[in-house]
């Protein structure tokens, strides 16, 4: 009866000690699996960002071709949401009720922010937003949330340090998306101009992602007697605003977002109506001739021209995908075996000196439970007609 009495306690063991090992997998993960979600807009007037989404898909499909993580397949479901709020809401909660997904990754546009406090309540991990809304980086209020790259506010601020040093006495008109983050990039710009922005800003025009044109808002900024643009704008209206001043013959100084500025978009609004274009980056521009020995950028190029060889060179949301995914590779590596949302999250706050590819020099990750900023530096480029070439100093958040 010992015996028996002992083999069972044995068994008992074994099953309490198989139950510890299978709590270590969160929803959606699996020996062999790994199920991730986000949303993009596949469709509607912000599609041209679409092609973020299908960066981060061919991405993870050579990560699989090359075994996977620590063993494991990474399956990403990632769903058309028009970049509109309801539909980001409706399809995360499918996403995660449905789907069962261990993490929410790289949600495109402002629907991300509109997911916030839902993350919350599910306590799920949402990893690098496709977007630079402050509120991702504030781990007090939205502890499941960690943003990816400066805010906007930031560079309103950094656009607005730009005019006050090189052109102080600026009639700035702004150019602005009427949504969330257009409106903390504006707002940042302001900030920073202090008492002087009542004076130097004499035009504030919005438009909304539905409108057809920005004609009627550039023309107005320029009516106002503006030389200085700051245009907070998306793909589509970046080069509707672009041609429209050329088409008038006018020459202010303009400052762009990047969210608007990579060179696909420069190509529709004309580039030689694009030259002197200023904008703030992170990343190593993939098509500069100059760069075409730097390592990072071979091996970008070698995994395009496997993964993604139909894309445009030119379309930077392919690079950024890939930067980006190449993040949240690194956090499911530390994951290990460990793959629930806690340690997921534990992992993200716990990111060290960490060198991504295509970085500009300089740019490291850094996290820490206080800080849920991995990017927090920028580097001013100007557009030449044919290339953006970086000047001046590194800026930073801190």
């Amino acid at each position: 009866m010992a015996m028996i009495r002992s083999f069972f306690s044995i068994v008992a063991c074994l099953i309490s000690l198989t139950g510890l090992a299978q709590n270590k997998y969160g929803p959606g993960v699996t020996d062999t699996e790994i199920t991730i979600g986000q949303t993009m807009p596949y469709s509607g007037p912000a599609s041209a960002y679409s092609t973020c989404g299908i960066s981060h898909q061919r991405f993870f499909k050579s990560i699989n071709e090359q075994g996977g993580i620590n063993g494991r397949k990474v399956k990403l479901i990632s769903l058309d949401d028009q970049m509109t709020p309801p539909q980001t809401v409706d399809r995360v909660r499918r996403l995660v009720e449905q789907d069962k997904v261990l993490l929410l990754f790289g949600v495109l546009g402002p629907g991300a922010l509109a997911i916030l406090n839902y993350v919350d309540k599910k306590q799920i991990p949402f990893l690098f937003p496709s977007a630079a809304a402050g509120k991702f980086h504030l781990p007090d209020k939205h502890p499941w949330t960690m943003g990816w790259v400066p805010s906007f506010e930031f560079e309103g601020r950094m656009f607005a340090r730009y005019v006050l040093a090189n052109r102080p006495n600026a009639k700035v008109g702004i150019l602005w998306e009427d949504n969330d983050i257009g409106r903390e990039e504006r707002d940042g710009f302001r900030r920073e101009l202090g008492a002087k922005a009542a004076r130097m800003v004499v035009a504030d025009e919005r438009y909304l992602l539905t409108d057809p044109t920005v004609s009627s808002q550039i023309i107005s900024i320029k009516d106002a007697g503006a030389d200085t643009v700051v245009s907070i704008v998306t793909p589509k209206f970046a080069a509707q605003a672009i041609r429209k001043i050329h088409d008038l013959g006018w020459q202010p100084m303009h400052l762009m977002t990047y969210s608007g500025s990579a060179i696909k978009t420069l190509e529709s609004a004309g580039l030689d109506k694009s030259k002197g274009l200023i904008s703030a980056y992170f990343a190593k521009t993939v098509t500069d001739p100059v760069m075409r020995e730097d390592e990072d950028v071979k091996q970008y190029h070698a995994w395009k021209a496997k993964y993604y060889p139909e894309g445009d060179v030119n379309d930077g949301c392919i690079d950024y995908g890939y930067v980006q995914a190449h993040l949240l590779v690194q956090v499911l590596k530390q994951c290990g075996d460990d793959l629930t949302r806690e340690n997921v999250m534990r992992q993200a706050k716990n990111l060290r000196d960490m060198r991504l590819p295509l970085l500009v020099p300089g740019i490291t990750i850094n996290t820490s439970p206080t800080d849920y900023r991995p990017i927090e530096a920028l580097q001013f480029q100007r557009f030449d007609g044919s290339q953006w070439m970086f000047f001046g100093e590194l800026m930073t958040e801190k």
